[in-house]
């Protein structure tokens, strides 16, 4: 999975970036410190992992990995090619979902790009430079699939029909994720790498006096105004405080969880970054453990067997017999997998099982 981490200048994005990845990009206070994309990758936190390793006596842990990418800062005018524009839009393209950072508090010493803070411009801001590049991506496809139609091709009414409405969606400022697409919309959209059709987390950078305030329930007004925004799109908000995080960052794993428990924390930011973008990409783990090494791989939600077993090598899904399957709390709750099996927890799963999280499994096949 690959996260890109967008924003307007000056609003935390390489200081986050930084946090989540320990990767050292440059950040200081002036636009396009960020100009090619620095990239990082991070460890999905799963406490199940350890403790199958300790279980099982494995030699190594491997767990599932995220790639950051900490992108160019937008400015308006980006989709006409303004302040690096073209290459903030190209590399917005290779990612899966998107962390949008938005600031969440004054300072007098932290300019800002446009002069004040206001949530709700700065989302609009980056929010019409994606959907005006879109609309140039649509613009084209409805031109010839309209050409297409008007010379007799029949297959090609549904996708002009389907742009022409997407085309009327994006004029109107909402983004291509929030329009209601049926499953023969979404085979047709399968080619068409739309920016505003990709989730969106916004990460609501709160200064360190803000984000205790919100910890104890008082979220400030640019928090609010945020999510209300983000829930007219369908898009997820997560606060959080990007300098509280790098020095989070700079802990041991004793020191962490004792400074998370002081500030009322049971997770840091990025074990929530990561939770939330799982959920919003449809994303679940599966697990395999033995004696040489215990891992995690991840999954889409509903994906079957032996597309998981594929996963792991092609030679699994190609040859896949059956999945020997136990669930993660099962296999807990009898301490063992020799007591599992005694209890019948241990399942035999064909072709048609479809995967669930946790699920620890050994895969039976034959090439």
């Amino acid at each position: 999975m690959k996260l890109g981490i967008v924003g307007l200048p000056n609003v935390g994005k390489s200081t986050l970036f930084n946090a989540i990845t320990n990767a050292g990009a440059e950040s200081a206070n002036y636009p396009f410190c960020t100009i090619e994309p620095n990239v990082g990758m991070v460890a999905v936190p799963d406490k199940r992992l350890q403790v199958l390793t300790e279980l099982h006596k494995s030699a190594k842990t491997v767990p599932a990995f995220i790639e950051f990418v900490d992108i160019a800062g937008l400015v308006r005018g980006a989709s006409r090619g303004e302040g690096l524009g073209n290459k903030f839009l190209s590399h917005i393209r290779e990612v899966d979902a998107i962390v949008h950072v938005v600031r969440c508090f004054d300072s007098d010493t932290i300019v800002h790009v446009d002069g004040s803070v206001d949530p709700l411009r700065d989302m609009e801001t980056i929010n019409l430079e994606l959907i005006l590049a879109d609309l140039e991506t649509l613009d084209k496809r409805y031109e010839k699939a309209s050409r297409l139609v008007l010379k007799g091709d029949k297959s090609s009414a549904a996708e002009a029909k389907l742009l022409g409405a997407l085309k009327a969606h994006l004029e109107e400022g909402l983004p291509a994720r929030s329009y209601e697409f049926t499953e023969d919309d979404q085979e047709i959209m399968r080619d068409i790498n739309l920016l505003t059709i990709k989730p969106v987390v916004y990460a609501a950078n709160m200064d360190e006096a803000a984000f205790s305030e919100f910890t104890e329930g008082h979220p400030n007004a640019y928090y609010q105004q945020l999510t209300e925004r983000a829930a007219e799109e369908g898009a997820a908000v997560l606060p959080i405080c990007a300098q509280l995080e790098q020095d989070i960052a700079e802990l041991d794993a004793e020191e962490k969880q004792m400074f998370l428990a002081e500030i009322g924390l049971e997770e840091s930011g990025l074990d929530r970054l990561i939770a939330v973008s799982y959920d919003l990409l449809g994303l679940i783990s599966f697990l395999t453990t033995g004696s040489d090494e215990t891992r995690a791989w991840t999954i889409k939600k509903g994906t079957k067997a032996p597309q998981a077993a594929g996963k792991i090598h092609t030679d699994f899904e190609r040859g896949f017999i059956r999945a020997e399957t136990v669930a993660y709390d099962d296999l807990m709750s009898c301490g063992s997998m020799v007591k599992a099996k005694e209890k019948g927890l241990v399942r035999s799963e064909g072709k048609e099982y479809v995967v669930q999280d946790g699920d620890i499994i050994l895969f039976r096949f034959n090439v």
